[in-house]
């Protein structure tokens, strides 16, 4: 529930109008949250600044209410009374799926000397060094997700059809 932290003796003006200013509160889970309210002396509809200050208590946020200056107090009517409109900015796509895959293995720099021995040093690796390595070098058209659920050995026989495709084509 809002509350009035102080109330200022003094009007403040903005083009020629004359507000009577008051600073309110209101916690905000633990903290206390604290604006500006300007009441035209005119009768006409009162303007509230956005946050002004977060506190940590009722006390700290009353402190705060009564060190608020005339000149504080016409900066803020000022900016409640001429807001930054925020225009929705439409969402960015991105242009990858994912970061660089590290691939640890150059698997046709091991395949040369063997598809054995490419398949024994891939044994060593892990299921997520697999499917780097899978990424790294496009080696099929399996999405991550898609990869992530074959086992070690599915993943070995998809790095070496890949390699061998492509040394087929060479």
């Amino acid at each position: 529930m809002a509350v009035v932290l102080a109330e200022f003796a003094d009007s403040v003006a903005y083009d020629g109008v004359a507000f009577h200013a008051q600073a309110c509160g209101a916690q905000m889970g633990h903290l206390w949250e604290g604006w500006v309210e300007f009441i035209p002396l005119d009768g006409g509809p009162p303007v509230r600044s956005s946050r002004e200050t977060t506190q940590p208590n009722l006390t700290d946020a009353e402190y705060w209410a009564t060190g608020l200056t005339h000149v504080y107090l016409e900066g803020a009517l000022n900016r409640a009374m001429n807001r930054t409109v925020r225009v929705p900015m439409t969402q960015p796509e991105p242009m990858f799926d994912g970061p660089v895959a590290d691939a640890v293995l150059n698997p046709f720099s091991v395949y040369e000397k063997g598809e054995t021995l490419l398949r024994q040093e891939l044994s060593a690796l892990s299921p997520w060094h697999l499917a780097n390595i899978i990424r790294a070098y496009e080696l099929t058209d399996d999405t991550p997700g898609a990869l992530n659920i074959l086992t070690p050995p599915a993943l070995i026989d998809v790095i070496v059809a890949g390699v061998r495709k492509s040394a087929v084509r060479r």
